[in-house]
């Protein structure tokens, strides 16, 4: 992986209610993702998962990992500057792989949570609609510790990030193949995502980072860019855009996510 652990910034900032990033205290409040939509949605998950609610939990967690994202804007993706997508539309597919880290005191290393959207116009003003998927790995207690953290139950800053979804079309669990061999990462979800990005480098053989960005899927950290050697997604049967392109825009970087 790019070596990132250097630049990793205060994992602090958040995005405020106007979606802008700011560094500060605690999150003024937890994302409202999971309404009864994702509840309908987990009827497809084994029963432990089924009692998911709104209700903000007391389990803290810490968890750090790597990014690999990628989308159908070109490069550089205009979302992450918080302007309109390439097209006036944005369809994305990303994945959070979790390297060490517990949720509640439950050790979740080595799994990963994807989520394939269609962000319908501005990246900040929501209203995304979203495939949430858990690695088949996980045990039912890890997945639903997972889809707790990643739905913005537990607050953090991934929660104002789950709140720009308004619509869970789904929440699947299925094999995730998540690999990074010298910059070079490699993403498939189940049958229903697959992609090749590498990163873009500098003069100095550094590779190409954005920094305090007005939108990011890794708050706190600086992501890198790369592009897209295939993006291929076959999403029709939940509502979603099938995608099949080449050099589009990806990103990769490393997160930690803690409250």
């Amino acid at each position: 992986m790019i070596d990132q652990e250097n630049e990793t910034q205060d994992r602090t900032t958040r995005i405020d209610r106007r979606g802008i990033l700011r560094t500060g205290g605690a999150l003024a409040g937890v994302a409202t993702l999971l309404n009864s939509s994702i509840v309908r949605a987990s009827e497809r998950l084994t029963a432990p998962a089924r009692h998911i609610t709104t209700r903000r939990s007391t389990m803290t967690y810490q968890i750090e990992g790597r990014l690999l994202e990628v989308c159908t804007c070109n490069i550089l993706c205009p979302c992450w500057v918080g302007e309109d997508p390439d097209g006036g539309t944005c369809d994305s597919s990303f994945a959070w792989r979790v390297d060490k880290g517990t949720i509640g005191g439950l050790d979740v290393a080595g799994r990963t949570v994807a989520l394939s959207v269609h962000i319908p116009g501005n990246v900040l003003a929501g209203n995304w609609r979203a495939v949430v998927y858990v690695d088949d790995g996980s045990t039912d207690a890890q997945q639903e510790a997972l889809l707790k953290v990643f739905t913005g139950q537990l607050g953090g800053a991934i929660a104002d990030l789950a709140g720009l979804i308004g619509d869970v079309v789904a929440v699947e669990r299925v094999p995730i193949n998540f690999t990074v061999d010298e910059g070079k990462g490699t993403l498939t979800i189940g049958s229903f995502v697959e992609a090749d990005l590498a990163p873009f480098q500098g003069a100095t053989g550094t590779a190409t980072a954005l920094h305090d960005t007005a939108f990011t899927t890794i708050p706190g950290s600086p992501a890198y860019v790369g592009k897209v050697a295939k993006y291929r997604r076959e999403e029709t049967g939940h509502g979603l855009a099938d995608i099949n392109l080449t050099g589009n825009n990806a990103i990769q970087g490393l997160f930690r996510f803690e409250a």
